[in-house]
């Protein structure tokens, strides 16, 4: 069995796209994944299966709709995919503010061009490092406000999800204790 992290993109956001973390470990349980479990209530699920990655998200990606009558994107990463962003930290300075380090994990690359059109937006605290389809943001003013989180999808033109760091570290958590 893989242990994956399935991370949904768009839900529960600003009273919008509600979905019930309890309906929704309970579909993922009854299309066979398990040890379904969820953190927040913004999308962020760990599950085992047998099955490869893409299978996991052509399954979800499927169900998802029939149950909540709209879709989600999905993105899935292992748990030694997810170890390994986690050791490939870019700013170890963050981890005492992990609010202010966002890994943002992209399904494709961004072009080089779109990296420098991204680098423009950055204010002089703000930084990002990109390694492995994660881009690593550190806002230590808050994501919430910064010019260069706001142009993420905007500039990069790659289907993306970001999470803050505890998240990330809580995840990790989860993962171990499977």
């Amino acid at each position: 069995m893989t242990k994956y992290v399935v991370l949904f993109r768009g839900i529960n956001v600003g009273g919008n796209k509600i979905v019930k973390m309890e309906t929704l470990r309970t579909i993922l349980g009854v299309a066979g994944f398990e040890n379904v479990r969820t953190y927040v209530q913004s999308g962020n699920v760990i599950l085992t299966s047998d099955q490869t990655a893409r299978r996991v998200a052509e399954t979800i990606t499927e169900l998802f709709p029939r149950t909540f009558g709209f879709p989600s994107r999905v993105t899935i990463r292992t748990a030694a995919e997810w170890d390994q962003m986690i050791a490939r930290n870019a700013y170890p300075q963050a981890l005492d503010d992990p609010k202010s380090l966002h890994a943002v994990i992209m399904d494709d690359d961004p072009t080089d061009m779109a990296l420098m059109e991204l680098a423009k937006k950055a204010n002089d605290t703000e930084e990002f490092t990109v390694r492995n389809r994660v881009l690593y943001l550190y806002t230590p003013e808050g994501f919430g406000t910064s010019k260069l989180a706001e142009a993420l999808d905007k500039v990069l033109k790659v289907p993306l999800t970001s999470r803050n760091w505890r998240t990330v570290s809580t995840l990790q958590g989860m993962l171990s204790a499977i």
